[in-house]
């Protein structure tokens, strides 16, 4: 079942709501800001093994914990930043994937001054298959296994899927020239 029909399907509520503002505002809408490009990745690392739900309800905590998702300030953080994250109750508290985030940043440094930017070296490396982004995530970054890099770039319109061709926020999201249509 998509996401789009789990949505539909979903009974009013607070649960709908929150899934409904993410997938008719943010998914698979394309996001041309580093800091928001590398949140996005942290959520979706975070994501494995939970529900997005979860994520989403945690969103304004990872964004508080991780200063606003600043790429700079995350590559800079040391083990009493790590142990920080560790102990804070609004996120979760996994070693491995608190790692993987402060090393993820110090990899988008890296590509920031090869490319110029994290938007530019995705930019340089479209179109590829998902199984060939899988395998050049594998290779830049941590916690980059087949589910998170297919959602991570189905969030920010790189591959196809993240709507329905019949779901009103498909034609929304083509308003935004997203990447997997310029193929």
């Amino acid at each position: 079942m998509s996401y789009c029909t789990a949505i539909t399907n979903m009974e009013a509520g607070d649960r709908k709501d929150l899934h409904k503002k993410y997938h008719d505002g943010h998914y698979g809408y394309p996001i041309t800001n580093d800091n928001e490009l590398f949140g996005r990745l942290i959520m979706e690392i975070n994501q494995a093994g939970l529900s997005w739900e979860t994520i989403l309800k945690k969103e304004v905590s990872f964004r508080n914990a991780y200063h606003n998702f600043d790429v700079r300030r995350v590559a800079a953080y040391d083990d009493a930043d790590r142990a920080r994250l560790l102990a804070a109750p609004g996120i979760i508290r996994n070693r491995l994937k608190v790692n993987a985030a402060i090393e993820n940043a110090k990899a988008i440094m890296g590509i920031q001054a090869e490319y110029g930017s994290f938007l530019k070296w995705l930019e340089h490396h479209h179109p590829k298959s998902k199984e060939e982004w899988i395998k050049l995530f594998k290779k830049a970054f941590r916690f980059t296994g087949g589910e998170i890099v297919n959602e991570f770039l189905m969030s920010i319109g790189f591959l196809p899927g993240a709507h329905i061709d019949n779901c009103p926020v498909f034609n929304k999201v083509m308003e935004h020239h997203p990447m997997w249509a310029k193929d």
